[in-house]
């Protein structure tokens, strides 16, 4: 579909002046967190959380264990950010080893505790390696899950997007379908799994227009936190990693500091792309992390409410 003129500009603007020279600030941003399993692990969340909500995220979403392994402690954390701050909180809901009735349940307790926002999601099989297979009397896939969410309550759904094809799909056309209904089923948005190049994205983007799907896309953005870890979770969802992310991680294993500022480097020059494309929607997988994401925002120009506010009356 290319480029339009104002994005035309924006681009040779972005290379005609220091890369994040005065980027606008425009953006909405997310993030996703996972539920902790220890006390030590629940200030580290915390802290993440304290130190992005002066953001002013749209949403913040907790992620839900293979075959629920980690219902509770969702649950628990989600519950915790409604009570505890004054960020929408979305809580993750899958398909997995579970019936309809048991999930209704968990949708409505989601419901009574505040929650309005849930990213309904297939789910991984509780068992790695294995193939899908839904549960008797359970929801087969994210479009009923999200068919069946609406029929309870009126909640925000958010489901998932494969740019480069869900390991499960016979082929793009399947995925693109497969998106559709879970949009036709009530579906608001649908959130990217993590790329590393923006034309990954941008390819999705049309193909997604180009099939009529009137859809939100969001991109979900993963900052690198080890080259291994990445690299093992990008087979499992079959995310292309480029050769020269491998090149420009060899050797910083045991040199954390600066392999975190090459992994915020290599995150923001993504997003400065896809912004100078025209998107101002951003999902950060934080990993329980905030620097990373939080450098990222302060790079594309997003700067604490508080702060903003303090400068209007300070003009």
């Amino acid at each position: 579909m290319g480029l339009s003129l104002t994005q035309l500009h924006e681009a040779q603007s972005a290379l005609a002046a220091p890369l994040y020279a005065d980027v606008a600030g425009d953006i909405g941003v997310s993030f996703e967190f996972f539920p902790p399993k220890s006390e030590k692990m629940e200030e580290t969340l915390w802290a993440a959380v304290q130190t992005l909500a002066p953001l002013e995220p749209r949403f913040v979403s907790v992620t839900y264990g293979a075959g629920g392994s980690t219902r509770e402690r969702t649950h628990q954390t989600v519950a915790r950010i409604v009570r505890e701050t004054h960020i929408p909180a979305a809580a993750h809901l899958t398909c997995v080893d579970a019936t309809k009735d048991e999930i209704d349940q968990i949708a409505r307790e989601y419901w009574e505790a505040g929650v309005r926002h849930i990213v309904a999601l297939r789910g991984d099989p509780p068992r790695a390696g294995e193939k899908f297979v839904s549960h008797p009397g359970g929801y087969e896939n994210a479009a009923a899950l999200t068919a069946g969410l609406k029929k309870i309550a009126p909640f925000e759904i958010s489901v998932a997007a494969y740019p480069e094809c869900h390991p499960d799909s016979a082929n793009a056309q399947h995925d693109l379908d497969n998106l559709r209904a879970k949009i036709d089923a009530g579906a608001d948005r649908a959130i990217t799994q993590f790329f590393f190049s923006a034309e990954t994205f941008f390819r999705f983007r049309d193909a997604v227009a180009a099939a009529g799907i009137d859809a939100e896309i969001v991109p979900g953005i993963m900052p690198v936190s080890t080259f291994a870890a990445t690299s093992r979770m990008a087979a499992m969802c079959n995310t292309d990693v480029p050769e020269w992310m491998a090149r420009l991680f060899d050797g910083l294993e045991d040199h954390a500091a600066a392999r975190q500022l090459v992994a915020a480097t290599i995150a923001a020059e993504l997003c400065r792309k896809l912004y100078a494309g025209g998107v101002r929607q951003f999902h950060f997988y934080t990993l329980n992390r905030a620097e990373l994401a939080y450098a990222i925002c302060h790079l594309l120009g997003k700067r604490p409410a508080k702060a903003d506010k303090a400068l209007e009356a300070a003009a």
